[in-house]
């Protein structure tokens, strides 16, 4: 499975994209980067170029699944208005090209990745360092928590859909 990991911003937003199988596996890193855009800029022109960088590495790496991090309560109202607007230009993207979207909060990606909840950006970034065996850690932290989000992803996905088919079996059997 190939995920398109996106921690989604405004000034900084975060892109990996790793290649693995679930249960895990050790995962491949195919590409990583940062779409950057001034502050200066207006927000719909920021949007536009996270949104039209993300499609390009949709449209050139085709992968399977985009994993975004979850929005959750934080306390500069500027900050979440920006990270939720880039978020929704991704989500769209995706939908438009029939492309599943899973949301991950923080703590599942550290979790995931580290074995602990409340990992800080340091811990987080050795562990994709090291689980994707990259010779220099990605920077910015962005860009690792991108990782991060696909890696958690990769992990989480086959767990995810076990449950969803037991669910809709208890479903099916209550009727």
């Amino acid at each position: 499975m190939r995920v398109l990991g996106v921690d989604p911003g405004l000034t900084r937003c975060g892109v990996g994209i790793v290649d693995g199988t679930g249960g895990g596996g050790r995962p491949t890193m195919v590409h990583v980067g940062v779409v950057r855009t001034p502050p200066t800029d207006e927000v719909a022109v920021r949007l536009l170029a996270v949104a039209e960088h993300v499609e390009q590495l949709m449209d050139s790496y085709r992968p399977d699944r985009v994993a975004l991090e979850r929005m959750f309560n934080r306390h500069n109202v500027s900050t979440i208005m920006g990270t939720a607007q880039a978020a929704g230009v991704v989500a769209v993207a995706a939908a438009r090209r029939g492309i599943p979207v899973a949301w991950h909060t923080p703590t599942e990606v550290k979790a995931a990745v580290s074995g602990n909840g409340a990992a800080d950006k340091a811990q987080v970034t050795m562990m994709v360092t090291r689980l994707l065996r990259l010779d220099t850690a990605p920077k910015p932290a962005d860009a690792a928590d991108a990782l991060a989000l696909a890696i958690c992803h990769l992990w989480r996905a086959p767990m995810a859909s076990r449950l969803a088919s037991a669910v809709a079996a208890a479903k099916a059997g209550r009727r």
